[in-house]
């Protein structure tokens, strides 16, 4: 499910160079509803995390290193294998478009559109998106 930026409350940011409250939650949209994932200041800036959905399906959440939470599916298209939260994030030129690279084949999928960035014009690989929000 890919989403427009202007229908979403993600990323879900706190500002650069202060801290996330305690009680500060990541919540992820899925299926109409905003699940509560985990505490913001529990994810590390640049790791990922897993986290299972209420229907079963899995989702990778990240924080990147400006504080702007993103959330993809976590199966690695390329393998089948649900690693993609176990990704190094990176940014690609000018733009600083986030990215999270598989650990396995290392492919890239764009944070915000889902997209594989090795392979652009095959729409079969990319990712979930799920918007995000901080509450």
């Amino acid at each position: 499910m890919t989403t427009s930026t202007a229908t979403l409350a993600r990323p879900g940011t706190v500002a650069p160079g202060t801290t996330a409250p305690e009680t500060t939650v990541l919540e992820i949209a899925h299926e109409g509803a905003w699940v509560p994932v985990c505490r913001l200041a529990e994810l590390v800036p640049g790791r990922g995390a897993a986290v299972l959905l209420p229907d079963g399906r899995q989702a990778a959440v990240f924080v990147d290193r400006h504080g702007r939470a993103y959330a993809v599916g976590n199966q690695d298209p390329f393998t089948g294998a649900w690693v993609l939260s176990r990704g190094l994030l990176g940014s690609t030129g000018n733009e600083d478009r986030p990215f999270v690279a598989s650990p396995l084949l290392k492919q890239r999928f764009d944070l915000v559109t889902g997209a594989c960035l090795d392979a652009p014009d095959d729409p079969s690989l990319a990712l979930p998106v799920y918007p995000v929000r901080t509450r």
